[in-house]
């Protein structure tokens, strides 16, 4: 049976080529997307989210949630993903609305409404689902488990230490990943490690279903970003999409399951995730000074050309014969 999937958004450029992946893939019924404030403005990203969908041909609903963190004002991304959080592109309007429903809302039905624990898929800023999580503490426990694209156990990307998702709202991240649900961090030491080539990205740009030329067109615009790690000659990150995939191909990637604490103070490591990979404990546990931490399974390694393959298959309508 597919996996029922509700995402949480902040649609930029790698958010679209996420939904375009959780829209098309066999393995996955999307049943709702909701919108938080993060790449973009929270209007930019709802308009985005229904247009990337409208060229997945998919009907999935539509909810706007938050219009900045818990506790500081909103800071976009627009440097990286463009002003109109989607590099730039001009994509044809959708003619569907959002639901009237606030995104809090929309989780709660789509939740309570599903026969199976839905699988909740964090792409963004995590303040709709901290607030969920505080206002619907009975209907959460249905979850099946949130996996994040969130964090890193190295360095950071909105600063030296803090990757954007996190460090837009730290203490949504703490409330998220220090919940009793199931949780798995897609970071940034794997979000940085999937690359589609030129060679792929040609396929898609050449394919008949718009979906596969928007995912070509996203994917030519990450390339004039040129960030991508010194050994990875050219070609463009998946980002988000990588996370999405981990969703039918878990096997693809290597997991740890460990301790993880989001820093909340203020000051240089604001929003950074302390990944506890010891392999003993220190003298901290040793004199009972350590507090608690909740644990997390933390995808650190990836078969980064194999994913790859996974999403040019699954846009180019393949993804049945691989399963």
């Amino acid at each position: 049976m597919p996996i029922p999937v509700i995402a949480d958004v902040d649609t930029g450029v790698d958010d679209a080529l996420a939904l375009l992946f959780l829209a098309t893939h066999p393995g996955i019924d999307l049943r709702a997307v909701t919108c938080v404030a993060g790449n973009a403005s929270l209007e930019r990203v709802t308009q985005n989210t229904l247009d990337v969908l409208a060229a997945a041909e998919c009907n999935a609903p539509v909810a706007a949630g938050v219009e900045r963190p818990l506790i500081e004002p909103a800071r976009d991304a627009g440097s990286y993903h463009g002003v109109g959080g989607i590099g730039n592109l001009k994509l044809p309007r959708s003619p569907r609305s959002a639901d009237t429903l606030h995104a809090v809302e929309l989780l709660r039905r789509e939740i309570e409404a599903s026969a199976e624990p839905v699988t909740l898929v964090s792409l963004a800023p995590m303040t709709n689902i901290a607030l969920f999580l505080r206002m619907h503490p009975r209907t959460a426990a249905a979850i099946g488990r949130i996996v994040v694209m969130g964090g890193s156990a190295s360095g950071g990307n909105a600063s030296a230490v803090a990757e954007f998702n996190v460090w837009h709202d730290p203490e949504a991240a703490q409330i998220v990943l220090s919940s009793d649900i199931p949780t798995t961090l897609y970071p940034l030491d794997v979000f940085n490690r999937v690359a589609v080539t030129e060679q792929q990205i040609s396929e898609l740009r050449d394919a008949a279903s718009p979906r596969a030329r928007l995912a070509a067109a996203l994917l030519d615009y990450q390339q004039t970003l040129g960030d991508l790690p010194a050994d990875i000659a050219s070609g463009a990150k998946l980002g988000d999409a990588g996370t999405a995939c981990f969703l039918v191909a878990p096997e693809l990637f290597g997991i740890e399951t460990v301790p993880v604490e989001v820093e909340l103070a203020s000051g240089f490591t604001r929003g950074q995730t302390v990944v506890d990979r010891r392999r003993r404990a220190g003298e901290a546990e040793e004199h009972n000074l350590a507090t608690p931490v909740s644990r997390s399974d933390v995808a650190l390694t990836v078969d980064g050309q194999a994913v790859a393959e996974l999403y040019l298959d699954t846009l180019l309508g393949r993804a049945a014969r691989r399963q």
